[in-house]
């Protein structure tokens, strides 16, 4: 079947450790928490998704038969041919319903950093430069460990303190966007100070007005 990419484009990483950093992004098509349609949405296990991944039809999106197919893709989106600071960002939908340890080495062979951003109920393969975990409520988190886990906050039925045993260098609360950003991120703002162990993450595309 090869790869099903939604699109692949150049941008700045908005949210996380390497917000501000120039990356290409490559976003899978397919999510295992919800289909990615609206009529499903009610009753997706993510039921706050902000992102289109359905289908392969966005910019540099289709399918790939190769890794290498793939990673051409990726290394095309690049501004130029030098590889210093080459960073890949695979994300989804999630992206470890596809991506493999072949595909990670055809990436490096082009030169790129590989970051991932997982909801974790995947076991990654290896050769994994960044992995970055956004747990969602209601699924079966697989991963335990790994550079950044990302909670978007609130989340019904879950609490930060739930996740401070497992063995990630940094740990981030993201505002849960939508009609209450402006309440979540107080909130958010508020938890993070009385419990320094997380770092606020903002997704700062969303106030650039970039993708």
């Amino acid at each position: 079947m090869g790869y099903l990419v939604k699109e692949i484009f150049y941008t700045l990483q908005g949210e996380g450790s390497h917000a501000g950093r120039p990356a290409v992004f490559c976003r899978m098509s397919r999510c295992n928490l919800w289909t990615g349609y609206e009529k499903d949405r009610h009753r997706a296990i993510c039921t706050f998704c902000d992102t289109d991944f359905v289908g392969t039809d966005g910019v540099g999106g289709g399918r790939f038969a190769t890794a290498d197919e793939l990673a051409d893709a990726v290394a095309r989106a690049w501004p130029s041919e030098e590889r210093a600071h080459r960073f890949v960002v695979c994300t989804g939908g999630e992206p470890l319903l596809q991506l493999d340890e072949e595909a990670v080495e055809a990436l490096h062979k082009q030169g790129f950093e590989v970051a991932v951003e997982t909801n974790g109920t995947r076991v990654p393969p290896e050769g994994i430069d960044w992995l970055c975990v956004s747990p969602k409520i209601g699924s079966k988190l697989v991963v335990d460990q790994g550079d950044e886990l990302k909670l978007v906050y609130p989340q019904p039925g879950g609490s930060p303190e739930s996740f401070e045993h497992l063995d990630f260098s940094v740990f981030r609360l993201q505002p849960m966007d939508g009609p209450e950003l402006e309440a979540n991120t107080r909130e958010t703002v508020e938890y993070c100070l009385k419990n320094p162990h997380w770092r606020l993450s903002l997704q700062t595309h969303k106030y650039l007005g970039i993708q």
